[in-house]
């Protein structure tokens, strides 16, 4: 409803507030930031003078549009508060005033006093509209103002005090005290800095009507599936704790402090503690790094010219130059108006092209910087429909500025053998011609070659990442088929083609002497070769019964199809995403159902595909003579390969349990388990241990974890608080994950969840005019995110395909260095 007073008062009120606040040191500096004595005539419940003097107050407004005694829920925040001001270093001390005399509000002299304002009400209709007006002037001047759990009901009325507190409490939230998990995902914010990452507390939990999430920026959410939410619940994003600067000055509201135990908590008075240094301008945060409306989401390449790829391939990755260019690689799918043979006896079989294009920030322009002829035109495989082969991957020597080398993961069509369907994959280095932007195609290193089968699609992983010790990861997928096991384990040693098998994961992903279903390490030397570095998973030298063997390469095994992986530099960590089998469903006599998968890798391992998935849940065994029996269940802590496809070890190293897997079913599926350990994979008795996602057609991306740089004079940079997190994304854009997540550096190298996850969906817009179907994407050296959109089709690119930058515009921390008041000294 439209704002209740006279606006001829208001604005007379605002122009003699502002004045009278300069006057006061509300909206001065340093140098004039101190306070007059209190008013004695001002109601009071009880009046605070810090040692060394006060030049920072606080009121608090107790007032209720209820009769009675004031609740002991505000004497014990009033305690609370008076407590704060009056502890830390001496500058950050201030003075506590309390009231429930809502005069106050129209007593400009009085209100100019105080740096803040604390609502410790129990709600309901506590202002008339000329008191109404005298906040809102007061908050136009600069003010401050905190909300503390009921504070959400007061001024029922009013759409600016809507805005103010951010969100309205709904009908049915239980009102009784639960014990609840906060997840604080704000880790630079005075209020939760400080505060453990899963904060484990008894409370009210109110529910809203709206989730203010995006319009406001939310510092800390309540996990729902640790409580009893009641009707009204939020979901897997239920913000608790949240800020904004508003109408000119600086609010911040919690949901928590409806008990009087609260403000005994030592970990809850620092929360209130980090939002009254924030309001009352002693301290600096950011408030705007999640406000939707602070993004720009931009188009960088326009729709290619008709039968040409002059814009963008087949959009398959991307990494970005430390002056700003990217580049982007196409797969090989040609132009839809383009032949596809798909003849094995044609020496043209799946013949395509794999370009790589630079966009330069400077120009604005997009180069083809080069193209190979790869085997991946939609040519190929059982059924001569499809293949995952051809350009997959690219990354820029660690030392690119001095030498130019770019290095490519691709299938050259040359090396295809038509006879046995067999080709060749490889890690070649190419020389760029930096002025020009175009790649010397005659300047060719191979630094590594492996064979893989391409009989059958599918599954070619592709992404490659560095380390800060100059160690190359190069994803590889299984090459393995997606049919002949029912969509579970993809463990059927059967089908083959001239004694190769392409439907058992076995040969591939499960077998210590196969690089296939892979991440690889190596180091590149300058002379074009590699060295094996230390803590690989083998060192190439075991052998076992039956003179098994392994490849010292083999950094992580058990992956799917590993497309996006990506190395945090300031850890050494890997983190890595791989896509799925088919099945829809779990079942009781195969195993769990499609599960795509993200997890942090911080030591060599096994992620136990095609053996166990998720959280160690086993597959069971197939084998011949008759594969279509089930067998017994897999060990995920001791596995065998006992596939007769299989030339390596025999026993494989123990699973590790991954972080992040969901199904079409939801995120983080697991089940009950029997004495051995083996889930019912009953869907009836299914829950749910990542409630925040959930799949359906679903194609992991893994992204980058962001690294906020203060140095960095780029005035679009993604701000401090993504610092650390994890971006996850899937290809498709309907209930699939785009989210950025923040582990626990102690549990997440073992399988440990996520402890807060939020989604970029309003940042990184999804949609068919946005970025729909997510095939890459990493930050420049900018601070800006750049993100590849695969586009509407499959194997081939269209005018969706694009590449396209986010860009943030919120500014920086408030108030401005000059607003900061001085406390005590």
């Amino acid at each position: 409803m439209p704002l209740r007073g006279s606006s001829a008062r208001r604005k007379s009120w605002a122009a003699f507030a502002t004045a009278g606040f300069v006057a006061a040191g509300l909206l001065s500096g340093p140098a004039a930031s101190a306070r007059p004595a209190p008013d004695p005539s001002l109601t009071t419940m009880s009046i605070t003078s810090p040692p060394g003097g006060a030049n920072v107050r606080v009121l608090v407004f107790y007032g209720s549009a209820a009769s009675g005694d004031e609740s002991p829920v505000v004497n014990a925040g009033i305690a609370a508060i008076e407590r704060i001001g009056l502890s830390g270093p001496a500058k950050e001390r201030f003075q506590v005033e309390a009231t429930d005399d809502a005069s106050v509000f129209t007593n400009e002299r009085k209100l100019g006093r105080f740096n803040a304002i604390v609502f410790l009400t129990g709600g309901g209709d506590v202002l008339d509209p000329e008191q109404e007006a005298g906040l809102e002037a007061y908050m136009e001047a600069g003010g401050g103002f905190v909300g503390i759990h009921d504070a959400a009901r007061a001024e029922p009325y009013s759409d600016w005090f809507t805005g103010l507190v951010g969100a309205r409490p709904a009908a049915g939230a239980p009102a009784k005290v639960q014990r609840a998990t906060v997840e604080v995902g704000d880790r630079r914010h005075p209020a939760t800095k400080d505060l453990p990452l899963e904060w484990k507390r008894p409370d009210e939990w109110l529910n809203w009507q709206k989730n203010p999430s995006g319009d406001v920026h939310t510092v800390a959410r309540v996990r729902e599936s640790t409580y009893a939410p009641g009707a009204g619940a939020n979901g897997a994003d239920h913000p608790v704790s949240w800020c904004r600067d508003y109408d000119g000055g600086r609010s911040f509201y919690t949901g928590m402090g409806g008990t009087v135990s609260s403000y005994d908590e030592t970990d809850f008075r620092a929360h209130l503690r980090g939002a009254l240094l924030w309001t009352t301008r002693l301290v600096q945060a950011d408030c705007k790094a999640t406000i939707t409306g602070n993004y720009r989401a931009e188009r960088l390449t326009q729709a290619n010219q008709p039968g040409r790829n002059d814009q963008i391939g087949e959009p398959h990755g991307l990494v970005t130059a430390p002056d700003g260019r990217v580049f982007y690689i196409g797969r090989g799918g040609a132009d839809s108006s383009q032949p596809v043979i798909t003849d094995w006896n044609n020496p043209d079989v799946g013949k395509g092209t794999g370009q790589i294009h630079v966009w330069d920030p400077k120009t604005e322009k997009v180069t083809l910087a080069g193209e190979l002829t790869v085997f991946g035109n939609k040519g190929g495989g059982d059924e001569l429909v499809k293949v995952e082969e051809g350009l997959l991957g690219i990354e820029l020597d660690p030392r690119f500025e001095e030498n130019g080398w770019v290095y490519l993961h691709y299938t050259p069509h040359s090396r295809i053998n038509r006879d046995t369907h067999m080709a060749e994959r490889r890690v070649s280095r190419f020389t760029l011609d930096r002025a020009t932007n175009k790649l010397d195609m005659g300047s060719e290193k191979v630094l590594l070659t492996w064979p893989v089968q391409i009989h059958s699609c599918c599954h070619a992983g592709g992404g490659m990442a560095w380390d800060s010790e100059g160690n190359l990861y190069i994803a590889t997928g299984d090459n393995n088929s997606s049919q002949f096991s029912d969509g579970y384990s993809g463990n059927n040693p059967q089908p083959n083609f001239k004694g190769v098998s392409f439907a058992d994961a076995r040969r591939t992903a499960g077998n210590t002497n196969n690089l296939n279903g892979k991440i690889l390490r190596i180091h590149p030397e300058p002379d074009g070769t590699y060295t094996l570095p230390e803590g690989n998973l083998f060192t190439g030298k075991e052998t076992a019964e039956g003179g098994g063997k392994t490849r010292g390469e083999i950094y992580v095994m058990g992956v799917r199809n590993p497309a996006r992986i990506s190395v945090d530099k300031s850890t050494d960590t890997l983190y890595a995403g791989w896509v799925g089998p088919d099945a829809g469903a779990p079942s009781p006599t195969w195993g769990p159902a499609k599960y795509d998968t993200f997890a942090v890798i911080t030591k060599a391992s096994n992620r136990g595909w095609p053996y166990c998935m998720g959280n160690k849940q086993p597959y069971r065994d197939r084998n011949l003579p008759d594969p279509s029996k089930p067998l017994g269940w897999y060990d995920c802590d001791h596995p065998k390969n006992e596939s007769p496809n299989n030339d390596g070890l025999v026993n494989l190293p123990p699973v590790t349990g991954n972080n992040i897997w969901y199904s079409p079913q939801g995120g983080g599926p697991d089940f009950p388990r029997d004495a051995n350990g083996i889930p019912s994979y009953k869907e009836s008795e299914s829950f749910y241990r990542l409630p925040w996602l959930k799949g359906g057609g679903q194609a992991a991306m893994d992204g980058p974890v962001y690294r906020y740089d203060a140095t960095n004079a780029s005035e679009t940079k993604w701000p401090a608080y993504w610092d650390g997190k994890w971006f996850v994304g899937d290809f498709y854009d309907a209930d699939q994950p785009r989210n950025a997540v923040l582990m626990d550096p102690k549990t997440q190298g073992d399988g440990g969840l996520p402890v807060h996850s939020e989604s970029l969906k309003k940042i990184v817009p999804v949609g068919n005019d946005g970025i729909k179907n997510l095939m890459g994407w990493k930050f420049g050296p900018d601070g800006a995110l750049y993100v590849l959109d695969y586009g509407r089709g499959f194997f081939t690119s269209d005018s969706k395909s694009a590449l396209w930058r986010v860009t943030y515009k919120g500014g920086g921390p408030t108030p401005a260095a000059a607003q900061l008041a001085r406390g005590s000294e």
